[in-house]
């Protein structure tokens, strides 16, 4: 269910912009990080970095397209959207808190969370994440530079790039508790 709540702005800003106005893919995208937001307010977690700085992301998109350039293209749009997720990522491991600690803490037992392991897999994690949202960045840019190449290639790029991510999200944490599992543990609780 998590992932789903992470991953749901940007899923409803890539259909939007297939059916729709950028304009208004942004504007759905942002109100979907603020009930996020809203959601985990509700149940008493924190306020996510990442759903927070999306929000600014989209809403600054949208206040752009509004007021200052109506006509940016959808390779702009969809551009600006993953360099604003670089930015989040990136900046969150150069401030020392990896995004994904946050969801981490909030979804484990506290004995896990202390165990000095966990810091250094959420900035993995977070590093695999940056790395997807550069890659979509770069084959965006490619098909904003290269404007033959046909559109489909950057979005099995996408595609390829976040489903990478996802899977090495929940396939990393369980590789850990298989690796530092003492023996008998990893014998008694298989994975």
């Amino acid at each position: 269910m998590t992932i789903f709540l992470i991953l749901a702005p940007y899923g409803i800003f890539t259909f939007l912009m297939l059916v729709t106005s950028a304009t208004t893919s942004v504007f759905a995208a942002a109100a979907a990080c603020l009930a996020t937001i809203a959601i985990d307010i509700a149940y008493g977690r924190s306020v996510k970095v990442l759903a927070a700085g999306s929000a600014i992301v989209f809403v600054m998109i949208g206040l752009t397209l509004l007021f200052f350039d109506p006509q940016l293209g959808t390779l702009a749009v969809k551009l600006s959207v993953d360099v604003g997720v670089f930015v989040i990522s990136l900046g969150s491991l150069l401030l020392r808190r990896p995004f994904t600690l946050q969801y981490g803490i909030e979804s484990v037992p506290a004995e896990i969370a202390a165990m000095p392991g966990f810091l250094q897999a959420n900035y993995i994690i977070t590093a695999a994440w940056t790395a997807a949202a550069l890659l979509m960045m770069v084959s965006n840019l490619v098909l904003l530079y290269v404007p033959g190449l046909p559109l489909w290639s950057s979005l099995a790029v996408a595609f390829a790039a976040r489903n990478s991510a996802i899977y090495f999200t929940k396939w990393y944490p369980a590789h850990c508790r298989t690796k530092h599992a003492q023996p008998s543990q990893a014998l008694s609780h298989p994975h």
